[in-house]
């Protein structure tokens, strides 16, 4: 335990990466501690998008230097070669709450394995607008929720 508070008390948000891509299984991991977070009711209803092409970071870059409105040439992902983007059907009540879980397991889970991390926001505004929509239709993501699966049964007990 004394690793998780050591991680927690150490972890900073960095604002300048090397381009060198990080191995898979790497990132895997860091996006496996996100899958492990709470979340309301258990429904775990964040999902988390890898971005390692550069050509599409880049553009999320610009979509979202603009929204910040910063000019044309900074970059807010600060040349990270891996973006993860957490996203949460807005129709759930806590999904605020448990996409803000996955980024902290993950940006712990960075640090605990040397990675820098930083949380940088405005993902919302960028896959509300059309083209981050369309992005989004591109990998089968159609912002449709899931119906939530059948309860398992023999799981309430009474003592009376």
């Amino acid at each position: 335990m004394d690793e998780v508070l050591k991680a927690i008390k150490e972890r900073r948000s960095i604002r300048k990466f090397k381009s060198d891509m990080l191995p898979k299984e790497i990132i895997d991991k860091v996006i496996e501690s996100g899958l492990y977070a709470a979340s309301g009711k258990g429904q775990q209803s964040p999902i988390i998008i890898s971005v390692t092409n550069k050509e599409l970071r880049d553009k999320l870059s610009k979509m979202n230097c603009k929204i910040g409105g910063w000019k044309e040439d900074f970059d807010p992902f600060y040349n990270a070669p891996v973006v993860l983007i957490v996203l949460a059907p807005k129709d759930w009540p806590t999904y605020i709450y448990d996409g803000s879980l996955v980024i902290g397991n993950m940006m712990l889970a960075a640090h605990s394995l040397n990675i820098g991390s930083c949380w940088i926001h405005r993902a919302k505004q960028e896959f509300e607008s059309e083209e981050g929509k369309e992005i989004l239709k591109s990998l089968g993501i159609n912002g449709e929720y899931p119906n939530v699966p059948a309860r398992k049964e023999n799981r309430v007990y009474y003592i009376d």
